[in-house]
């Protein structure tokens, strides 16, 4: 498995001579990673968190060690997710970039309405159970929805002092626009939510062919050597070959189940995953094999509440597989 000498601690961690990570272990559901560059007095973001507390500790940490932050000039969010992009209001006079695409997906799931759906939870079933489970420990209340002030399409090269940071869109992919940040100066790569470091990939938007096609432009970069995941550990390029090789093996073992006739929840109980199968968050099996099975042509559904329903179902613990 791919590492790093950095340690997997919640806070600032330098990783380059003018860029940082801010890291929040565990790296589930919600727990997000972000960034920081710099060249002088310029500074730059890369992506906000799932709510204002967060975010808030997030920037006075950063402004304490970074005197840069203190006015931070842009903010890149990476995609669409609210856990990187919803704490924008407590930036939001800086400019705010991102993809056209992930700009109009912030639409779709502004803070309110995640906040009504966390709340209508009991109402919601195993499903509802679920999602209060996983984003009960968030406050989506009273949040502004600050979308991006600048988008773009394809590519996009920002300037940080004399700093160069490329932002590469990849998606779609886990969303519809999702967007890396390349610091070539500093041999950094943020990934956003493109690479998951310990817990399963969630594919929101796919199709899987272009995930694996987003991996293999990033392992095309020749001047990274430390790669920042969207969740979990720093780590190095390494991660996102083992991520390209992880769908690899789940196409291959989502395709024989489909030939075999699987409904979807069989299906992500049967997979073998080989090397993969510590990994954390594995009822997103549930919603990666739906989208696999979207891919090779069933009408199978993919809407949230199924594709959350599917998570509850295998997040349950089952008589033939007690918890651990």
């Amino acid at each position: 498995m791919a590492t790093t000498t950095i340690p997997y601690d919640k806070g600032l961690h330098r990783v380059g001579d003018g860029a940082w990570a801010y890291l929040q272990p565990d790296g589930g559901w919600g727990w997000s990673n972000a960034g920081l560059v710099t060249d002088g007095d310029a500074s730059l973001l890369v992506d906000t968190l799932f709510d204002l507390r967060l975010t808030a500790d997030m920037l006075a940490t950063m402004r304490a060690a970074v005197p840069a932050a203190e006015r931070i000039g842009t903010v890149v969010n990476t995609h669409a997710n609210g856990d990187h992009c919803y704490g924008n209001a407590l930036v939001a006079t800086s400019e705010i970039v991102a993809s056209t695409t992930s700009a109009a997906e912030m639409d779709d799931v502004p803070p309110a309405l995640l906040a009504a759906f966390v709340a209508a939870g009991p109402e919601l079933g195993d499903a509802g159970a679920f999602l209060q489970r996983i984003f009960g420990p968030f406050t989506f209340e009273g949040i502004e929805h600050v979308p991006p002030t600048r988008t773009f399409d394809g590519e996009l090269e920002l300037r940080v002092g004399d700093k160069a940071v490329r932002l590469i869109e990849v998606g779609p992919a886990h969303t519809r626009g999702d967007v890396v940040a390349h610091v070539p100066a500093d041999g950094v790569l943020f990934t956003g939510d493109i690479l998951f470091h310990g817990g399963h990939p969630i594919v929101w938007a796919g199709p899987v062919a272009n995930w694996v096609t987003a991996c293999d432009r990033l392992l095309a970069l020749d001047d990274v050597v430390t790669v920042v995941p969207g969740h979990g550990p720093v780590t190095d390029i390494g991660a996102i070959a083992e991520l390209r090789g992880y769908f690899e093996l789940l196409t291959a073992e989502a395709r024989r189940c489909y030939e075999a006739g699987m409904p979807v929840l069989e299906a992500a109980r049967s997979v073998d995953l080989g090397p993969y199968a510590g990994l954390g968050e594995a009822e997103r099996l549930g919603v990666n094999v739906a989208m696999l099975y979207r891919d090779f042509g069933s009408d199978e559904p993919t809407d949230v509440i199924t594709l959350f329903g599917h998570m509850a179902a295998l997040a349950q613990p089952r008589d033939d597989h007690p918890p651990r």
